[in-house]
Order: structure tokens, then sequence, then C-alpha cells
């Protein structure tokens, strides 16, 4: 019998649990502990990463750092599960098992970031985790009460603005800088909190000023080459890659012993080149204004009732050439939820409603889009209970209505359904199992519906369907854990079952002497999952505290009739090894990703590639300079100066990743 690449690993996985489990017991003695992150971001009561059944994520601050690249997309792409659509420098969307733009939500403090990067790969997410104090991925069930664009998933970009509960600390910060080699970059940012009494004021600022980056290839792959006969293209540098951002935000908030007040506003601009066109660049500017309140009630069926809302103006402007602005694209909006949480009986949850309310509005030549007003409201219920055996249930439902209107196309309506049930449990030994199963509807947004125009950035004439209905997945996913206090491995898997997803396809006509694509729906099946481990060593080798870590993920995801969703990411291994003196701390990290041979119709192959990266961090608090966690580091990264093409980017063939970085830098505390 032939084994797929997928299950080989989880094979592997399977039959190296028992030896792996024995070197944890090994060093039961030792006193280490795996953290499991509090995920805020859901529903319902509190909860870690290790009591879901989903596979959840958390970068806190130094994460963010340490992984700190030009775009949200791309500082993600290591996570288990996430790759990015990586266009270039200065723009990105993660994408979560498979599913990118329009079915992963991103939000801004458990807002949207009302933003348009859902209408085109080389629009940048106005959200960044260069000032986040933490960024969390959400998958599953547990998304849903978010609405349908998170059929895929959530990412909610945490800027920590809005205080709930007082500092332990009357006044502090930090200070972050880096350099890097790749693009001759610096990259900053600052944050500020104080508190008088009750109240908690917060600055952060921060900028970001890369150059075009090098590229160890020519930007033309060998396959694009050898199809259409182009020259290589430019070697060394990658023209027109360059970005540059800056932002600026404030909150105030009033604390008191039984709820919270506050609000924020954030402006951020940015300027970045769009590689296949010589001279065009997008300026881009927001302005986000958000309010946020709880209070703690306790009556002994409301627990707490929270109120978020958030008002964006944002614009970015295409220029083809310096003082030659072309095409515009704005969108004002309007997002609001109130979440009530409840104990009803044994059940604890959480109810809620949620509005949003956005305009989207292109003006130009590239205006593939017209004028079109989209309104939403949903209901939300999400309960859970934990057994005294360990044994769990969790489920939610969830009622939505979306109205967008069309300036030329008219209104169209859709209502929407999703739901979902869960059951885990717990042993004392230290296993984890679960499987839940969730129904999730998605109505297709403004340029699925809308769009009828060149875009010139994917080099695509798009042409939307206004008579698209509503996209449809039941999700099916389990997952098995152990842990101990030094190490934990588990696995993920899942298969969604689509009915009429929306993809965008091929026709084989021209028009404006662009490829003409058109939205189409057609049922579609993903299948894939996630496979991970933990380990932890105290006074290993080189009398160094070890850390390990690994994880590996995989995705298939196929049409009706046989052929395969494009820029899907392939299989993918990162590990990492870091051996900590103390004052010293050195690092690895290994990516290998394999051939993506399923490319999709009218897509070429990708090959694979191995990149490896070093770092080391010299703890200066230790000899008085800031409080704990002030560091110097160094990392070089990619340093084979491999060449890296991403499946899941529609710039793969002509845009590779940039080569070997050198990226040093300090984050100081205070």
């Amino acid at each position: 019998m032939q084994v797929s690449s997928p299950m080989k690993y989880l094979f592997a996985a399977v039959a190296t649990a028992p030896l792996l489990a024995g070197m944890a017991h090994a060093q039961a003695e030792d006193e280490v502990r795996i953290e499991q992150p509090v995920i805020v971001t859901l529903p319902g009561p509190q909860r870690t990463a290790g009591e879901m059944v989903s596979n959840v994520a958390a970068l806190d601050r130094k994460a963010l750092v340490e992984d700190m690249s030009s775009t949200l997309g791309d500082t993600l792409d290591r996570q288990p599960g996430v790759a990015s659509t990586s266009f270039g420098q200065g723009a990105s969307r993660p994408v979560l098992r498979g599913l990118g733009a329009e079915r992963v939500q991103v939000l801004t403090n458990g807002i949207g970031v009302i933003d348009v990067s859902a209408a085109s790969p080389d629009h940048q997410v106005a959200a960044d985790g260069i000032d986040a104090v933490k960024v969390e991925i959400l998958r599953g069930p547990a998304a849903l009460v978010y609405g349908g664009q998170a059929i895929g998933g959530v990412v909610n970009v945490i800027d920590g603005l809005i205080m709930e509960d007082l500092p332990k600390r009357p006044l502090a910060g930090e200070a972050y800088a880096a350099s890097n080699s790749v693009n001759d970059g610096t990259e900053a940012g600052g944050r500020v909190q104080g508190v008088l009494g009750p109240l908690v004021g917060t600055l952060t600022a921060s900028t970001r000023d890369f150059g075009n980056y090098d590229i160890p290839s020519p930007a033309q792959s060998d396959r694009l080459r050898a199809e259409n006969g182009e020259p290589a293209g430019p070697d060394g540098e990658l023209p027109n890659s360059f970005v540059q951002t800056n932002s600026v935000a404030g909150g105030l908030s009033w604390v008191g012993e039984k709820g919270f007040l506050g609000g924020a506003v954030r402006q951020q601009s940015s300027q970045y080149g769009l590689p296949l066109e010589e001279t065009a660049f997008i300026d881009l500017k927001q302005t986000r204004y958000d309010m946020r309140g709880g209070l703690n009630v306790d009556n002994g069926f409301f627990t707490d009732i929270t109120a978020s809302a958030s008002v964006a103006d944002y614009e970015h402007t295409e220029f083809e050439a310096p003082g030659e602005p072309g095409t515009i694209f704005k969108t004002d909006g309007f997002e609001g939820r109130i979440e009530a949480g409840h104990v009803l009986g044994p059940l604890q949850g959480e109810f809620g409603i949620q509005y949003a309310d956005s305009s989207l509005d292109a003006i130009g030549d590239e205006a593939f889009i017209t004028p079109t007003d989209t309104k939403s409201v949903g209901v939300f219920l999400y309960e859970s209970h934990d057994f005294e055996s360990g044994l769990g249930i969790e489920g939610g439902l969830r009622g939505e209505q979306v109205d967008l209107d069309n300036e030329g196309a008219g209104k169209v309506s859709f209502d929407l359904v999703s739901g979902s049930a869960g059951v885990h449990k717990h042993w004392d030994s230290g296993w984890f199992l679960g499987t839940q199963v969730s129904w999730a509807e998605r109505a297709p947004n403004q340029s699925e519906l809308f769009a009828d125009g060149p875009h010139l950035a994917t080099e695509q004439y798009e042409v939307g369907d206004a008579t698209l209905g509503k996209e449809r997945g039941l999700n099916f996913e389990g997952t098995a854990r152990w842990e101990n206090d030094a190490m934990s491995f588990g696995a993920n898997l899942f298969l969604t079952d689509f009915s009429d997803f929306i993809y965008l396809a091929a026709t084989g006509a021209e028009l404006d002497d662009l490829p003409v694509f058109e939205f189409r729906q057609q049922d579609a099946q993903f299948t894939g999952g996630e496979l991970f481990a933990n380990y932890q060593l105290l006074d290993g080798p080189l009398t160094a505290d070890w850390k390990f870590d690994a994880g590996l993920d995989f995705v298939k995801a196929e049409f009706d009739d046989g052929s395969d969703v494009p820029y899907v990411p392939p299989v993918t291994l990162n590990a990492g090894a870091e051996a900590d003196w103390g004052a010293l701390a050195l690092g690895a990290k290994l990516t290998w990703a394999g051939d993506q041979d399923s490319p999709g119709v009218g897509q070429l192959a990708t090959d694979g590639y191995v990149t490896a990266d070093l770092h080391a961090d010299l703890d200066i608090a230790r000899y008085g300079f800031g409080r704990t966690g002030t560091k110097l580091f160094l990392e070089a990264r990619n340093v084979s100066d491999e060449e890296v093409r991403m499946a899941t980017s529609v710039l793969k063939d002509s845009v590779p990743q940039p080569g070997r970085n050198i990226r040093a830098g300090i984050r100081y505390l205070f």
C-alpha cells in the first residue's frame, strides 16, 4: 500500500509517541512547565489553548518581535496551519488551512479591520504586529461567533490601547528597534503606559522603512521561463519592492472594581511598491476610533456584559508613477458588538449581537468594482460545560443577515445560519481527546458579486456574478493531545466539505490585453491537519536549559470535478531548538516545504524549499539595563540564501521571497 506524504508523517508521529512519552517521564522531576496561553478571542468563560478541540494559538509580544516581518501574514506564517498570500514586502494576508482572503476574518481587538485587504492580494491589511501586544489565531467552530467571513478562522490583533484591568506598574513602557541587511531597512516601535488612580493612558508609535529587497535568484521562476519563454527578469534585487509604514495611537481607560470603559484612536499610513509594475505603488491611510466597555454583573444569570464599537475611515491611492494618481479605493465603516456572559444551569456561555455597516468605492482606470454598501446584523449564542469527570461539551449558533447594495447591479440579500457542537475529555494522565462538527454559511463579498474590470496588480480582468448563492461548509475535526510538565504533543485532523465554494477561474478569453477570470461556484473538499510537539529540558547538555518545538501541517483541496483548488500551501514542517544559559540564548529554526504538485487549473507547480534561521539573544537586564525582558538580539534568516516561492501567492512565479537577511536590534523595557 502506498502512503501519501502527510500520512507518512502522521504514522511516524504515532509510532514515536511512546518514546517521546518516556523522554518526558524521565524529566518529570525537573521543575519545568509548558504554559498554555489564555485565548481572549474565544467566546464564553476564559480558556487556555490546551482546553480547545480546535488548534488555536497566541503570539505574545516577545514572539512577535522575534518573528516580525513587514506584513501580518508573513509574521504569522511559521505558525501551525498558517501560510501567507505574500505580495512582496508590502501586502499579505494570513491563510488558515488553505483558506484566505474573504474566508479569514482579521480583527483588531475583536472588531473587523475595516479595510479592503480581502478584495485583492495587493491590498495591505490595516493591522500590524509591530505595535501589538498579542496576536491570536482561532480556527474551528468558536470562530463562527464572528460571522460567515470567519469560515476559515480568525486572526485577532490585540493592541492593548484599552485596558480592562489596572496594570501592576504605575509607569511602564517598551522601545524596540531593528535593522535588516536584506533591504537596508529599519523598524522601530514604542509604547508608554501610565496609571493615575483608576485612569490608564497608553501611547504607541511605530515606523518601518524597507528598501527594495535582495533576491537569491532571477525574479522569474524556471517554470515560468520554460512555459512562455520570458527572460529571467531582474536579479540580485527586486525592483519596486519597498515598503514604508508609520502609525501613532493613543488610548485612555477608566478601570473600576466591577467594570471598565475606554476609547482609543489610531492613525496609520503606508507606502509600498507593486513589484510587477515598474513604478506603481500604493499610498494608504486609515484613521480608526475604538470604544469598549465592560461591567461585571454576577447576578446569578448574567456574569458580565461587554460592548465594543469601531469607526474607521480608510483610503488608498494606487499611483502609476510618482505624481500620477490612478485608482482610489475608499471605505468607511462602523462595526459594533454587545456580548453578555451568563450562567444557565450547568452551562456557561455568551450571547450577543453584532452590527456592521460599510461602504466601498473605487474610482479610476483600475476600478474593477463599482460603489457598494454592505450591511450585516448577526445574533449568536455559545455554551459550554465541563464536568468533574473531565468530560466537556460546547456548542454555538449564529444567525446573520447580509445586504449588499451595488450602484449598478442593485441589492442582494443573504440569510445565513451557522452552528457547531463538540465534545472532549481530559484524563489525569495528560491525555486530551476531542471532536467537533460545525456548519457555516458565508455570503459572497463585493468583488465576487460585482467585479467587472482590469486588475493590473494580479494581471487579470475580473468578472463577478451577481447571481452567486451563499457558500456553505460542513466541517469535522478531531484532536488527540498529551502533555506533562515538560512535554506536549498532538494532532488535529479536519475535513471540510464545501457546497457552492466560490473561486476565481480562467475563461480563456482576453479583455484589455488581460486574461479574463470570472467568479464561479463548485463543491469542494478540504482535508488536512497539524501535528505538533514541544519539549523542555532543564540543565541539559552544555549546562543549558533547552527548548524544542516542531509542527507539521498539510492540506489537500479538490473541487467536485476532480481538479485542484489553487493557491493551497504544500506540506510544511517547522522545527526549532534553543539553548538558554540565562544571560545568553542561542537558537535555530528550520522550515521544510514540500513541492506543490497540485497547483490548480492554469497554475504552475511550485518547488519546495528548505530554510534555516539562527538567532542569539543577550539578556542585558542582568547587567542593569532596563527591566526583565530587555534584550539585544541578532538573527540570520534564510542563512543559505534559498530561493523561496510561496504556493499561496499569486506572484509566486515572478516574485521570490527575500534572500539572506541579517537582523539586529534591541527590545528595551522600562
